[in-house]
């Protein structure tokens, strides 16, 4: 059996199945598409799950796949053995309704056989003890042995997840041995011990499982094969550990001469580098698919593995951030097969870096505390940390509550996780009482849903702001009425309308509802949805009487339609730039579209720079200078993809679908409002740009008249402060500058004069030296002094006074600051600055602390200076032994 790398093994069974007139299909992306079940992609067929259900058409009856996956499952395990992986590759050949079971058992015995070559003698096979046709297609078709040939029960060899499709396997093993065996003389394939290795599992999809637990055939059976790629790769390469494999061991070698030490040894040592070698293609996979990383969902997947592979390299004792160099070499081992690697490997680093950088301003102070826990506990002969301690260290120093159990675990210690997360629902409370009852209006019952589902309403508003419609019902005071007057609250029903209903981020119309007569009029100041498909447009009647049956004309305000539009067409074009200029990972998080202005989210690791800002405001308004014509167009979802049109993450569509084009530029997903042409936008100005939550930034935005507006008042603006400072506008810039510099000078001058008229009472300050305890003290206070002259005096009453403790009280803009300094020859005798200022603030209602010799604090409690002071001798006192 010839060696036989990783890549190349890939390589042959895609080529291998592709022969056989398979389909071969790139790998899905570890983010599942519409699949809401799972939060990684973990298996070969996960991704092709609606082809299997029939929900929809595979591209062939026969296909083939690497599929990369990531199990979660066993974090805790991994690095600790040299078997357990989070991320690893799924081989496959799938078969919908085509071929079964002969064609899926010869080609898997000819590959195994004539193209990996491995031994014959070597090969053992299991089918399902009730399969029959399994166990005759390999014994009397293929002529396999049946003494290696083994029956198993439903745990081994039969698949089924609850109710639905399901059915018995083969799997195929390779026997590495008998040193590998134990001592029974009937050892074989299902005994426990490591001999027989599974490395190719055949699924035959044959029945349906129902609810009362019977088993019907199905109509179209199905194949589901899946072979673990680096499993076979340790066979192919005579290595017993995945960590051994030509392509992990690579970056294995890596890791190892960054951290200057040799794997192999066992302990400790091992583990961290197997832990870094694992999480390190983990987390580049999952950065190359757009995780980004947060507290929540898959994003604290990533971001649990970047921290646990980070804090390994500390304890190798790699001390400056590494993570990010390692994506250089996962991409030398798979980048030929991942071209999304090679394609984002900046981004990837980038993302890498940030997060290895936000950790290290963690972890140093975390771990400090986390130790000072530990050697508590086993000083007291403790075992458990309380959840009070560990959720301080989550909520006040962002500490991650996986890392604190498994340093715990190392220390064989544990965490009270009862008590943690009693911690975490009291936040959760106090989030809540915060924020109080605004939503209670929301949860009023809407009249709208006592009315029969038969009464509905159409939106007909995309080319028309008028038309006419009849009225289905009125609402009054929370409840249905027949009929409503002048100066009356409303909200009226149409069975059609050209008014907006808020959705999608936009906001509801505004406008007029009138009759022919003109004898009625209903300001409508909102539109909104309704129950069971109505629109509701929320308004007061001016004038006349309306009742229910009544033909009403709809009449939007067309200004603040246009201008709704405009700041709607702004955001497809936005972030259409946004993935343009910041990745293709961007994504929309959320939009508001007012008449006003626009307000855009987007996934994105960091906040965008004003260079980006500059780049990304140019970009959309050439786009809107382009005049590319908009179009709306109403399709099947699945033609609507092959178009290319963007969806949103996470949103559910029918199977008909508004697609809104502007050019080939930007074609989404979307049921608002548009403009006919991006030149009707004018022009894009952004306001500002921020963190929202992790890994989501926020876009304001304004278009249109707006901007005119917004330019007007900074010319106004301008204008004023040029006045002010008597300077035409061209100057104005070197005019501030000027002023700045001025009064930087001045300031350097006031400063000086505060501090030559404090040093000039210093004779009469240490006239006030009192005796504690054998130690000099020195107490004064100030009045309008800046720290740093505090500070300046301090540093001159000690060198004055030789020997001794100097405490200094400031009272300045209606607070108080503290300094303390001591002379070393007293630090000896048990005097500690940094506590002394620390007691001395509290009296005030402050907090601070430093060095023995130099220290300092703030308090808020002005009133309370002399008392502090005064204290302050009552300390030192305390302190010298």
């Amino acid at each position: 059996m010839q060696q036989m790398g990783l890549n190349e093994i890939r390589s042959k069974f895609l080529k291998f199945f592709e022969s056989k007139e398979h389909y071969v299909k790139e790998s899905a992306s570890l983010v599942p598409h519409n699949d809401k079940s799972l939060l990684l992609i973990n298996s070969g067929m996960a991704p092709l799950k609606n082809y299997f259900a029939g929900v929809e058409v595979p591209p062939s009856k026969r296909m083939t796949t690497c599929q990369k996956c990531i199990r979660t499952g066993d974090i805790e395990n991994v690095g600790k053995t040299a078997r357990h992986g989070t991320f690893f590759e799924m081989l496959g050949n799938f078969s919908f309704g085509d071929y079964f079971k002969r064609e899926s058992i010869r080609w898997g015995w000819e590959f195994v056989t004539e193209h990996l070559n491995i031994p014959e003698d070597k090969i053992w096979v299991t089918v399902y003890e009730e399969d029959d046709d399994s166990y005759d297609l390999w014994a009397k078709e293929m002529g396999f042995p049946e003494e290696r040939l083994v029956r198993l029960g439903k745990d081994d060899n039969f698949w089924e997840i609850g109710i639905g499709p399901c059915g018995p396997c083969s799997e195929i093993h390779f026997d590495r041995g008998p040193e590998y065996g134990c001592d029974n003389p009937d050892c074989k394939p299902g005994c426990d011990c490591d001999r027989y290795l599974e490395f190719w599992n055949h699924v035959f999809t044959q029945f349906n499982r129902d609810e009362e637990g019977n088993y019907g055939q199905l109509e179209h059976k199905n194949i589901d094969t899946g072979m673990g790629l680096e499993r076979i790769a340790c066979i192919m390469q005579g290595v017993d550990t995945i960590f051994d494999v030509d392509t992990i061991r690579h970056i294995l070698s890596t890791v190892e001469k960054m951290a200057g030490v040799e794997y192999g040894k066992g302990g400790k040592t091992d583990v961290s580098i197997r832990i870094i070698t694992d999480h390190i293609r983990a987390v580049s996979f999952l950065v190359a698919d757009g995780v980004l990383p947060s507290n929540e969902g898959r994003g604290y997947v990533l971001r649990r593995l970047l921290r646990r592979a980070a804090r390994h390299g500390k304890l190798l004792g790699i001390k400056e951030n590494f993570l990010y160099k390692l994506v250089d070499e996962v991409i030398k081992v798979s980048g030929e097969a991942y071209p999304e690697l090679v394609e984002k490997e900046s981004y990837i680093k980038k993302v890498i870096r940030i997060e290895e950088e936000k950790f290290n301003e963690t972890i140093e102070q975390g771990m400090d505390i986390l130790a000072g826990y530990i050697k508590e506990l086993k000083s007291n002969g403790e075992t458990t940390l309380s959840g009070e301690n560990a959720f301080k260290l989550y909520d006040t120093y962002g500490f991650p509550i996986d890392l604190t159990k498994e340093i715990l675990e190392e220390e064989n210690l544990s965490l009270n996780e009862e008590s943690f997360n009693e911690e975490m629902d009291k936040q959760r409370e106090r989030a809540r009482s915060a924020r109080g009852n605004m939503d209670g209006e929301s949860w009023k019952e809407d009249p709208l849903s006592k009315l029969d589902e038969s009464v509905a309403s159409e939106f007909d508003g995309y080319k028309e702001l008028n038309a006419s419609g009849i009225v289905k019902a009125i609402v009054k005071d929370n409840e249905i009425v027949e009929s409503a007057e002048a100066g009356e609250k409303v909200v009226i029903v149409l069975d059609k309308t050209t008014f907006y209903p808020e959705g999608g981020g936009q906001a509801g119309d505004c406008g007029l509802l009138t009759n022919e007569a003109e004898d009625i009029e209903i300001e409508v100041i909102d539109t909104k949805k309704g129950a069971n498909n109505t629109i509701k447009h929320v308004g007061v009647i001016k004038s006349g009487k309306v009742n229910t049956g009544e033909k009403l004309n709809t009449l939007v305000n067309k200004e603040i339609r246009m201008a709704s539009a405009r700041n709607h067409s702004a955001t497809h074009i936005l972030h259409r730039v946004l993935k343009d200029v910041l990745g293709d990972h961007v994504n929309q998080a959320g939009s508001l579209v007012t008449p006003e202005r626009l307000r855009f989210d987007v996934t994105h690791f960091e906040a965008i720079t004003k260079d980006e800002l500059k780049l990304i405001e140019e970009k959309v308004n050439d786009a809107i200078l382009a005049s590319l014509e908009i179009n709306s167009e109403n399709m099947n979802i699945n033609d609507a993809r092959e178009k290319g049109a963007m969806a949103l993450f996470g949103e559910k569509y029918g199977n008909e679908v508004r697609v809104v084009s502007m050019g080939d530029f930007s074609i989404e997903l979307c049921g608002g409002t548009h403009l006919t042409n991006t030149s009707q936008i004018g022009m894009f100005k952004i306001l500002s740009e921020g963190g929202v939550a992790a890994g989501v930034r926020r876009i304001e935005a304004i278009t249109g008249k707006a901007v005119y507006n917004y330019l007007n008042e900074r010319e106004a603006l301008i204008s004023n402060v040029s006045s002010s400072l008597k300077t035409k506008e061209d100057s104005l810039v070197q005019r501030v500058v000027s002023l700045l510099e001025e009064n930087k000078n001045l300031g350097k001058e006031l400063h000086e004069l505060k501090t030559q008229m404090s040093l000039q009472s210093i004779e009469s300050v240490l006239d006030s030296k009192e005796d504690v305890n054998g130690v000099n003290v020195v107490c004064a206070k100030f009045e309008g002094m800046d720290m740093n002259t505090l500070k300046e005096v301090a540093d001159k009453l000690r060198d004055k006074l030789a020997s001794g403790v100097v405490v200094l009280g400031n009272a300045a803009d209606d607070k108080l600051n503290f300094v303390v300094t001591a002379s070393q020859d007293v630090l000896a005798k048990g005097i500690h600055s940094g506590n002394i200022v620390k007691e001395v603030a509290m009296i005030a209602g402050g907090k601070g602390g430093g060095r023995p010799n130099m220290a300092q604090a703030g308090a808020p409690e002005v009133t309370k200076l002399d008392d502090a002071l005064n204290h302050a001798k009552e300390v030192v006192k305390s302190q010298v032994k």
